[in-house]
């Protein structure tokens, strides 16, 4: 496992590619990569960053919008081949998407309509030896606020993801993790071959009511069995990368650098705890 620069540490700041640059200096191990702009800067500029900075090309979001109508995902599908040849070329193994948790449309209709969807994007990564990992969204007021629930337990997006391709995965988040009532079990039981990649932040004591996605601490504010958490991981052989994303957490006003600083040694604090750093 190693730790990897989000920019929920940064306020978003500074661009790409000195936020890969302000990874490096601050020593995480890798870092989420801005795909778009990675992109726009070239393939060989972006591989002698990686060359120079000696850090991993931990994950970039999909850049096709699966979950929405029809002709924005039949658009965004026209662009993947391009973008998961040019994250592969720089050795960045996942993309990540986000499952709905609840939807206007009926649970078994829009079940069909992302399967579908999602085994034609995992054709496309495939071919470019890329992965893609789901995020399930466990809080309350993510699945009620729409007419009908959809995919938000770990087990149930877990076996969603394995019908819509070998290289279709998690993306576990641990604050979603905690809130969709998931355990250590769910992640041995998932293994290493269905996790791609690991958000990392806590949560304070809350009624699920309450609870509200910008709520998050840092690794070790909270009540989440982060030991637990982590060692599962270690026992399935998690390599990958683990980001940090208190999100709400670090002040509007901090330095970046001071940010980002505090996120890895925040993480980097209870992976020692839990014995895996």
């Amino acid at each position: 496992m190693y730790v990897s620069l989000n920019g929920s540490l940064t306020g978003g700041k500074p661009a790409w590619p000195e936020f890969a640059r302000l990874a490096a200096r601050t020593g995480f191990g890798g870092v989420d990569v801005n795909l778009g702009a990675a992109m726009k800067e070239g393939l060989d500029a972006t591989r002698a960053l990686f060359d120079e900075l000696k850090i991993k090309a931990s994950n970039a979001g999909l850049p096709v919008p699966f979950s929405r109508d029809e002709e924005a995902f039949q658009t965004g599908l026209k662009k993947l081949d391009e973008a998961a040849q040019f994250s592969g070329a720089i050795h960045c193994p996942t993309m990540l998407g986000i499952l709905p948790p609840a939807s206007a449309t009926p649970k078994t209709e829009l079940r069909k309509i992302l399967k579908d969807r999602l085994t034609a994007i995992a054709g496309i990564l495939q071919r470019s030896k890329v992965r893609l990992a789901l995020e399930f969204l466990g809080p309350l007021h993510f699945r009620t606020g729409q007419p009908h629930e959809f995919i938000w337990r770990m087990d149930e997006a877990l076996e969603f993801a394995k019908e819509c391709g070998p290289n279709i995965g998690l993306l576990l988040d641990v604050w979603h993790w905690y809130h969709a009532g998931a355990t250590a079990a769910d992640i041995l039981a998932a293994g290493s071959s269905r996790i791609f990649h690991v958000h990392l932040s806590d949560c304070v004591k809350l009624e699920p009511e309450q609870v509200r996605d910008n709520q998050r601490v840092l690794p070790g504010e909270g009540v989440i069995d982060l030991t637990g958490f982590l060692q599962a991981l270690q026992k399935i052989g998690y390599r990958d990368g683990v980001s940090p994303e208190p999100l709400g957490r670090i002040p509007k006003e901090m330095a970046p650098e001071e940010g980002a600083r505090l996120g890895l040694e925040a993480t980097l604090a209870v992976m020692r705890k839990a014995g895996v750093a």
